[in-house]
């Protein structure tokens, strides 16, 4: 191994719809909360079920897509890179976020439709699998997430 890499790779469930924002010269983001879920035994034998909630922004085309074809409750495998970064909130506080900066996002699943509302979205309109990244893109500076 010659290098090491930043690399995230999640399967799990959308939150809510995607948030799209529109920035400067037409350029999108989309911001996405996806779920997974991990089950095991404790100690008394009883089977525990811990979720945990990854917050995902995707840039340019990809938001586009993901602001196109995804909804809530939609299972969905991604990739990309973890980042953490900080910012003066409104009150002055400093604040602290991680987050996932998804190069590619993919639909996973049969007929869900959306799972949570979704807008009446059939399963004839959302391809298995269909890639909504571009593995070769630089990703936008950590200043530029707007959330």
């Amino acid at each position: 191994m010659n290098t090491l890499k930043n690399k995230v790779q999640l399967i799990g469930n959308l939150g809510f719809d995607p948030e799209v924002r529109e920035l400067a010269a037409g350029r999108k983001v989309a911001r996405m909360s996806v779920a997974t879920h991990e089950t095991y035994r404790n100690a008394k034998g009883e089977s525990v079920t811990d979720t945990q909630w990854h917050t995902v922004v995707a840039w340019g085309p990809t938001a586009e897509q993901v602001e196109r074809l995804l909804r809530k409750g939609m299972p969905v495998m991604l990739e990309g890179r973890l980042v953490h970064r900080s910012y003066e909130g409104k009150d002055g506080n400093k604040r602290y976020v991680t987050e996932i900066v998804a190069r590619d996002v993919r639909f996973l699943g049969g007929n869900q439709g959306g799972g949570g509302g979704g807008g009446g979205r059939g399963r004839d309109d959302i391809p298995d699998m269909e890639p909504m990244g571009d593995f070769g893109r630089p990703d936008p500076g950590d200043d530029d997430v707007p959330f």
